[in-house]
């Protein structure tokens, strides 16, 4: 919670009150989570914290990743909008860490952008390393939590303009993060989530995590096989149907003034206005 680089860091307790962690920990980062902090949390009397005031305060990304991974076509549903034939193997592209900004924050459409889009997808949070893993266990094991992602994309610039498709996924602002960094064993199942986003009110996105090509587990396990991943990455593990990219012409991509929210269950909500570089 706070302004952007001074945030401290907060929990959200069983009566949906915010209680400050800012004399109990630094911070929620790569150093905490290898440290194994998120255990060592449970021992915390949390009612002894002290609740803090929502209103005004700016709710801050829960961590500031290493790397953002990303898995593209992912959701069987978003490849046939799209007209993409399913996938055999994930599609792994990557996404500068510092596109990541608080979940309420602006998202600014890049200068020269017509084709601006939104993605509401499941973000995994690594909790420690994960090297050459080899079986669904081992890659559940290394998560450390889950939260709430929106891969804002250009999609000329990711898919006309020649190269690879970071370009068209890394402009600033471009991954709104949170609000909360759930833990893993908040989240029985991955692979029972629901994700909506709207726009202006209207509901564009509607899905499941069931209809992921390759789940979780998967997707962590088969990333150790090409990458090391460190506590505090994380990896956004794709999105249902419903972006503007799938729909028909005129595509409805986003221009300044336009409000997006954007929802996992048990995940927390999200709120941006889009504005202009």
């Amino acid at each position: 919670m706070g302004a952007p680089g001074r945030e401290s860091p907060a929990l959200l307790d069983e009566g949906g009150r915010l209680r400050d962690l800012s004399g109990v920990i630094d911070d929620v980062d790569a150093a905490f989570l290898a440290a194994d902090g998120l255990a060592r949390l449970t021992t915390v009397t949390v009612d002894e914290l002290p609740i803090l005031d929502r209103a005004g305060l700016r709710v801050g990304a829960p961590l500031q990743p290493g790397k953002i991974v990303c898995i593209g076509l992912n959701y069987r549903d978003h490849a046939a909008e799209t007209g993409a034939a399913l996938p055999t193997e994930p599609v792994v592209f990557l996404k500068a860490p510092d596109t990541v900004v608080g979940p309420d924050d602006t998202v600014l459409i890049p200068r020269g952008s017509t084709k601006t889009d939104w993605e509401v997808e499941l973000a995994v949070v690594i909790g420690r390393r994960a090297r050459y893993l080899s079986s669904a266990g081992e890659a559940l094991a290394c998560v450390a939590g889950y939260a709430v992602a929106n891969d804002v994309s250009e999609r000329e610039f990711q898919l006309e303009r020649g190269g690879q498709w970071d370009k068209g996924k890394s402009c600033e602002t471009f991954n709104p993060f949170g609000p909360w960094l759930v833990t893993a064993d908040e989240v029985p199942d991955p692979q029972d989530l629901r994700l909506r986003l709207w726009v202006n009110g209207e509901l564009r996105q509607d899905g499941t995590t069931k209809d992921m090509v390759f789940g979780v587990a998967e997707v962590v396990r088969y990333l150790s096989q090409f990458m090391v991943l460190h506590p505090g990455d994380v990896i956004n593990t794709g999105t249902p149907a419903g972006v503007a990219l799938g729909q028909p012409d005129p595509k409805p991509y986003l221009t300044a003034g336009d409000v997006l929210e954007v929802e996992i269950d048990g995940l927390g909500r999200q709120r941006q206005v889009v504005g202009q570089a």
